[in-house]
């Protein structure tokens, strides 16, 4: 009789022990990581839906972003909204890989806007360098180079609207940059000094309409992606 007990009670820690492990299996999802970032200089502010779920608790307005948000990997519906409404201006189905990053763009004016999605490498820098990628991103420019003031060194050079580089390493310290004409010395904006901390990550993009004034200038915007 104890023999049959001993026995039934090995067979009952062992079931128990199968079924956990399987409960634990399935609780753990794979996730990867979405910035969305609002680039279209006259659009109206945005929210964001994952499969159908709000993920903003306010309007993201021009030229804001989500910063990064964890998301389950596989296919994600996505969805940007006129604010408060169930108006869609962009819909797309994402294939996200697990622990990969991405960036998707609300690009172009309103009556033309669009996504541009990008995988981010978030790769560490090393010591003493910055990652830094520059996204044209303002519809109305022509190509543009990136220099630096100073010398006239081309750093990103002839990309047109959205057209974007790779994350690309540069010295940490501060940058004085001109967006320049494509080919030229024209300088088309003077960019704010910028400065490029060791071992972060930044994208720089191009924003706005040339030749507008105010909220939708030509200018540019700095990430902090990493």
């Amino acid at each position: 009789m104890k023999k049959q007990i001993s026995i039934l009670a090995s067979a009952l820690f062992f079931s128990t022990v199968v079924l956990f492990s399987s409960c634990k299996k399935e609780d753990v999802h794979e996730h990867a990581q979405v910035m969305v970032i609002h680039a279209s200089p006259n659009a109206p502010g945005v929210d964001l839906l994952v499969d159908d779920m709000k993920k903003n608790t306010a309007a993201l307005p021009f030229p804001g972003n989500t910063g990064y948000l964890e998301l389950e990997a596989g296919t994600r519906n996505i969805k940007v909204n006129v604010t408060g409404t169930t108006t869609t201006v962009i819909e797309a189905d994402l294939a996200l890989t697990k622990d990969m990053s991405y960036s998707v763009f609300a690009v172009d004016s309103v009556s033309k806007i669009s996504a541009l999605v990008l995988t981010d490498d978030l790769t560490a820098p090393v010591a003493g360098k910055a990652h830094v990628r520059f996204i044209h991103l303002s519809p109305n420019a022509p190509a543009v180079d990136v220099a630096v003031a100073s010398s006239g060194t081309v750093v990103f050079g002839n990309k047109a609207f959205k057209e974007y580089t790779a994350f690309t390493p540069l010295d940490a310290g501060v940058y004085n940059l001109d967006v320049r004409v494509a080919g030229t010395t024209n300088v088309a904006l003077v960019l704010p000094a910028i400065t490029l901390e060791s071992g972060k990550i930044y994208t720089v993009f191009a924003k706005g309409f040339l030749g507008e004034t105010g909220a939708q200038a030509l200018g540019a915007e700095i990430i902090v992606n990493k």
